[in-house]
């Protein structure tokens, strides 16, 4: 019997598509979700490409939280924060005062960006996106501006890079790697995505590294340690994501880089489930749409009564640069095997394969992208 609903802490994609799964299952079990901001239903990847798709973040949202209370039959709390978890009582503490009792509890917290630790009176003024209200931020500081400097040139920074060359404005991606895309892709298929990605005017500066932003009137500037300077603008913060852990951790739940669970998305409390880019699922912390497709479906169905661990297949990332259209399945970290790279005018195709030539991930960028679907069904599962 559970002692109070299922309470969902957090109205990202994997809070809500637990929602939906769960819904489809039960349409009577009482669900509460708590949210830290408005709790609107959005996409968050489409943040990235919003300007050429031509979204403002108020259409970016495609229902707010009456709406999805309604719609879902749930209880939703916006600008609700958990500040921690009374695991024998099955109580949240809420940062505004009171308590909400819950009989199974499910964190799908997401995770923060990474902030680096420069120097100089500019530092604070450096923008990050990680959610809905601080694109709103960014997007009313680029009113009528055009010169961003974006730090990162990694799957999210590539992606806003393409989108605000594409609106018109002068880009500037600085990273420590020799490429961009250094974890996804190998050296000629990163190299092939730089050219194109310059082709639409993005300038890259490559193996280098941050050090300070100094405030210059109006504008930034960014200070390199090799003694080159850059004014911008805006600079924008794309160096990556950390796992929020901290609320887990407080109240006992074992966590690694994520909140460590088991195929059953739970805990070692076998009352607490975690899933998205908080969770660590058997080692493995997939910060994609994908996988937290999959995970909500399953973890839906356990929470309805019928216990399900999930499985990942192969899952493909698209990467949305369209000046280079680019899919990458990588091979799992500490994979055996080697690159086979075929470069070509229009495109490359890049194949993972170990000694007896199984095909254990890939790369494909331009026109080797229509490639995908034979390749997949190729690919081992990420998850057995």
């Amino acid at each position: 019997m559970h002692r109070g609903p299922v309470v969902i802490v957090g109205s990202g994609l994997a809070g809500y598509a637990v929602v939906r799964e769960l819904r489809k299952l039960d349409s009577e079990l009482p669900v509460s979700l708590l949210s830290a901001d408005h709790a609107g239903f959005y996409s968050k990847p489409m943040l990235s490409n919003a300007l050429t798709t031509g979204k403002t973040p108020e259409t970016l949202v495609n229902s707010d939280a009456v709406k999805m209370a309604d719609q879902q039959k749930i209880s939703i709390c916006p600008y609700t924060r958990v500040t921690s978890i009374d695991r024998n009582n099955h109580i949240l503490t809420l940062e505004e005062g009171g308590e909400l009792a819950y009989g199974k509890l499910v964190m799908a917290l997401g995770a923060d960006q990474i902030h680096l630790p420069l120097g100089g009176d500019g530092a604070s003024d450096i923008l990050s996106i990680n959610d809905l209200d601080d694109y709103r931020r960014f997007r009313d500081a680029l009113e009528g501006k055009k010169q961003i400097s974006i730090i990162g040139a990694g799957l999210i920074g590539c992606e806003f890079a393409n989108d605000l060359a594409a609106a018109g404005c002068q880009v500037n991606v600085i990273d420590i790697s020799p490429q961009p895309l250094g974890r996804l892709l190998p050296p000629a298929a990163g190299a092939y995505l730089q050219r194109k990605l310059a082709a639409v005017g993005i300038i890259f500066h490559l193996n280098a590294t941050t050090q300070r932003v100094e405030r210059a009137g109006e504008r930034l500037r960014l200070m390199l340690a090799s003694g080159e300077s850059l004014e911008s603008d805006i600079i924008l913060s794309a160096v990556g994501l950390r796992p929020r852990v901290k609320l887990a951790e407080a109240a006992g739940i074992q966590v690694n880089r994520g909140i460590v669970v088991n195929q059953l998305l739970q805990t070692q409390d076998p009352e607490i489930f975690a899933l998205g880019d908080c969770a660590e699922v058997q080692g493995k912390v997939l910060p994609f749409v994908m996988p937290i497709t999959h995970a909500a479906r399953s973890l839906a169905a356990t929470l309805a009564g019928t216990p399900t661990p999930v499985h990942y297949p192969a899952m493909p990332v698209l990467v949305k640069t369209p000046a280079c259209p680019t899919v990458v399945s990588p091979p799992d970290v500490g994979a055996t095997g080697e690159w086979h790279v075929d470069v070509g005018e229009d495109g490359v195709k890049a194949l993972f394969k170990d000694a007896a030539g199984n095909l254990l991930g890939y790369a494909l960028l331009g026109a080797a992208t229509k490639e995908k679907n034979v390749l997949t069904v190729q690919l081992p599962p990420v998850l057995q």
